[in-house]
C-alpha cells in the first residue's frame, strides 16, 4: 500500500511539472486563481456595468422610481438617490466598482449628478458593445470617446454662452438661490421643491462667510423629529439636538455656556482601598465631604458666569441637585460630534479637566432651551448671525424613510450651493442641455476622418439617454420626445426640454429648470474617464481568495 500511494505521488508530481513546462498564465498563479480570455473580458465588464445602470438608470429626474434596498444588517432603504443605492449595495463586480468610484468622485467633487454618471457610463459602455460586435477594435472606440470628451468639454463652455442662463451674482440672495436649488431637489422630492430651496436658501445663506467660496457645508445641520409633514420644516439660526435638559431648568436667556468633555464628576482613583467607620458620625462625615466637593465643583462653575453646563458623560444624582441647587442648565451628550458642533455654534473650548472654566473658555448664546416637537424633546441653542455661523434645518415627515429621503435632498442641495460660490453659471434642464450637445457633437462626427468617427457619434447618441429617461419614467413615447426636441433645438429654441407635467414641451426659461453647468462639466469628464479604463482591459486576472473556505449559507457557524 505504501508503495503504491508513493507512485500516486510521484504521477501526481509529474503532471504538475509537465503542466508548469507546458508554459501559459495558469503556471504562474497559485491554485485557485482565475482568468478570463481576452476577448471575453471587455463583454464580461460591459454587461456586469449595464446591469448595474439599469437599475439606476430609472431613478434619474423628478419622476423617477424608488428601489427598495435590503443592506447586510436587512435595514430597508427606499430612496431615488443613486449615492445610496450603490453604497448600500456594496458592488463586488471590479468594473462595476470603477463606475461606482466615478459616481462617488462626483458625490464628493459637486455633491449632485452621481446618477448621471452611472446612467452616462452605461449608455456609452453599451454602445461600445454595438461597436465591437461591428468589428472595430477597443483602442479605435477608446480613442473615439476621447475625442468626443474633451470636444464635449468645449462644446459645453460655448452651449453656456450661448444660453445666457440665470446667474446667481448674489450668493446672499434668497430668490436667486433657490432657483438654482430647485431643479436639484425637485429630482428627489418632486411637489416639496419650492417649500425645500426657500429653507435651504436661507439655511446656507445665513452661514455664509464674508468670502462665498469659504463656505462649509458643516455648518448646515438636519434635524429629523417623526410627526408632521415637509411642510411644517423649518430652520433655526443656531443648533439644535434631539436631546431633552438633565434638570429641571428648560429655559436660559443670553446664555454663557461651559462644555465639559468628560463629565462633571470628581476623579476616581484606580487603585482600591479600603475606609474603617466605627461610628455614625464618622459615616456621616464622611458623606459631607464628598457632597461640599462636588458643591464648591458646581458653585465656581456658576460664579465663573456660566447658567449652561454641557458635559460629555453622565450626571449623577448628586452633581444634578447642586446644578439644580445653583439655577443651572444642563445637558448630557455623549457624542463628541454634538459636542464639536455646540462649540462651533457657541465659540466654547471643550474642557477635558473638572474645574471652574476661564472667560475665555465659556461659550455665548442668545438663548438656550428645550422645545417639544411632536412629542420630540429638542434643545436649542440660538445664536445670531453676526456671533456664529451655524444653522439648523428641522425636518418633519410622516415615516422615516420619508425623512430620510428629505434629508439626502437637502444634503445634495447645501452642496449644490457650494458650487454656486465655486461656479454659479446655469445651463438648461430637463434634457435640453443633452439634446443640444448631442446635436452639435453629431455634427463634429461627420468631419472626423479615420475609426474614431464611430466613436465620437455614439458617444453624442449616448447623450440622449436623459430626454429618453425622462420621458419613459413620465409615460410619454421615447422616440416622439426625441425628434420633437431635436427639431426644436435646430430651429433655434435651444433652452426647450420636455414638461414633464403636461407631457408636453416647454422653455427653461418658463419652466424654471436650470442645471448647474459645473455639474455637467464634472459628469461627462469623471464617466468618459471611467468608461476609457475599462475598455482598456483586456484580460481579467483574480488571485486566490485569502483565508479558507467559506460557510456555505443557511448553516450556522
Amino acid at each position: 500500500r505504501e508503495r503504491e500511494r508513493e507512485r500516486e505521488r510521484e504521477k501526481g508530481r509529474e503532471i504538475i511539472m509537465m503542466n508548469q513546462m507546458a508554459g501559459g498564465a495558469g503556471s504562474l498563479l497559485k491554485e485557485g486563481a482565475k482568468l478570463t480570455e481576452k476577448d471575453e473580458a471587455i463583454v464580461k465588464n460591459i454587461r456586469a456595468c449595464k446591469e448595474l445602470t439599469e437599475k439606476i438608470r430609472t431613478s434619474l429626474g423628478p419622476l423617477g422610481m424608488n428601489k427598495m434596498v435590503i443592506d447586510r444588517h436587512e435595514k430597508i432603504f427606499v430612496t431615488s438617490d443613486a449615492a445610496t443605492i450603490v453604497r448600500e449595495l456594496e458592488i463586488q463586480h471590479p468594473a462595476a466598482k470603477l463606475l461606482v468610484f466615478a459616481s462617488q468622485r462626483q458625490e464628493e467633487e459637486v455633491g449632485d449628478g452621481t446618477n448621471w454618471v452611472i446612467a452616462f457610463g452605461g449608455q456609452l459602455l453599451q454602445r461600445a458593445e454595438q461597436l465591437l460586435d461591428m468589428g472595430l477594435h477597443s483602442s479605435d472606440i477608446v480613442s473615439g470617446f476621447e475625442m468626443a470628451g474633451k470636444k464635449a468639454l468645449t462644446t459645453l463652455e460655448a452651449i453656456v454662452e450661448a444660453t445666457k442662463g440665470p446667474t446667481c451674482n448674489d450668493p446672499n440672495s434668497v430668490k436667486d438661490v433657490a432657483r438654482l436649488l430647485r431643479p436639484s431637489i425637485m429630482s428627489k422630492q418632486y411637489g416639496y421643491a419650492d417649500i425645500l430651496s426657500e429653507l435651504i436658501s436661507k439655511a446656507c445663506i445665513a452661514v455664509c462667510p464674508a468670502n462665498p467660496r469659504d463656505f462649509n457645508v458643516d455648518h448646515v445641520r438636519t434635524v429629523k423629529v417623526m410627526g408632521g409633514g415637509v411642510m411644517d420644516s423649518e430652520v433655526l439660526h443656531g443648533f439644535a439636538i434631539d436631546k431633552p435638559v438633565a434638570g429641571v431648568l428648560t429655559s436660559v436667556k443670553d446664555a454663557k455656556v461651559a462644555v465639559f468633555a468628560g463629565g462633571l464628576d470628581l476623579t476616581k482613583t484606580e487603585g482600591k482601598g479600603t475606609v474603617h467607620l466605627s461610628t455614625a458620625e464618622q459615616l456621616e462625615n464622611y458623606s459631607e465631604t464628598e457632597e461640599n466637593e462636588i458643591e464648591q465643583l458646581v458653585k465656581s462653575i456658576a460664579d465663573s458666569g456660566a447658567n449652561v453646563v454641557v458635559s460629555g458623560q453622565s450626571l449623577s444624582d448628586m452633581v444634578l441637585h447642586f446644578v439644580e441647587k445653583y439655577k443651572l442648565l444642563a445637558l448630557v451628550t455623549q457624542s463628541k460630534y454634538d459636542l464639536r458642533r455646540i462649540c462651533v455654534a457657541t465659540r466654547a473650548i471643550p474642557l477635558v479637566r473638572v474645574g471652574k472654566p476661564m472667560p475665555e473658555e465659556l461659550g455665548s448664546a442668545d438663548a438656550v432651551y428645550m422645545r417639544e416637537v411632536s412629542s420630540t424633546k429638542i434643545t436649542f441653542f440660538e445664536t445670531s448671525p453676526a456671533s456664529s455661523r451655524i444653522a439648523t434645518i428641522l425636518l418633519r415627515g410622516a415615516t422615516k424613510n420619508v425623512i430620510d429621503d428629505v434629508e439626502r435632498a437637502v444634503d445634495d442641495a447645501v452642496n449644490v450651493y457650494k458650487c454656486i460660490a465655486r461656479d454659479p453659471r446655469a445651463v438648461a434642464g430637463a434634457g435640453a442641455f443633452e439634446v443640444e450637445l448631442s446635436r452639435l457633437l453629431s455634427k463634429d462626427a461627420q468631419r472626423i476622418p479615420g475609426l474614431e468617427q464611430y466613436g465620437f457619434a455614439k458617444f453624442a447618441e449616448a447623450l440622449e439617454f436623459v430626454p429618453r429617461t425622462l420621458a419613459e419614467t413620465a409615460g410619454m413615447d421615447e422616440t416622439e420626445a426625441i425628434t420633437s426636441l431635436l427639431a426644436f433645438h435646430e430651429k433655434g429654441q435651444t433652452n426647450m426640454g420636455l414638461d414633464i407635467d403636461n407631457e408636453g414641451y416647454a422653455s427653461a426659461d418658463d419652466s424654471g429648470v436650470w442645471d448647474l453647468a459645473l455639474t455637467k462639466h464634472w459628469g461627462i469628464k469623471l464617466a468618459t474617464d471611467a468608461v476609457v479604463t475599462i475598455l482598456r482591459v483586456d484580460e481579467l486576472i483574480s488571485a486566490k481568495p485569502a483565508g479558507g473556505p467559506k460557510i456555505p449559507k443557511g448553516t450556522s457557524a
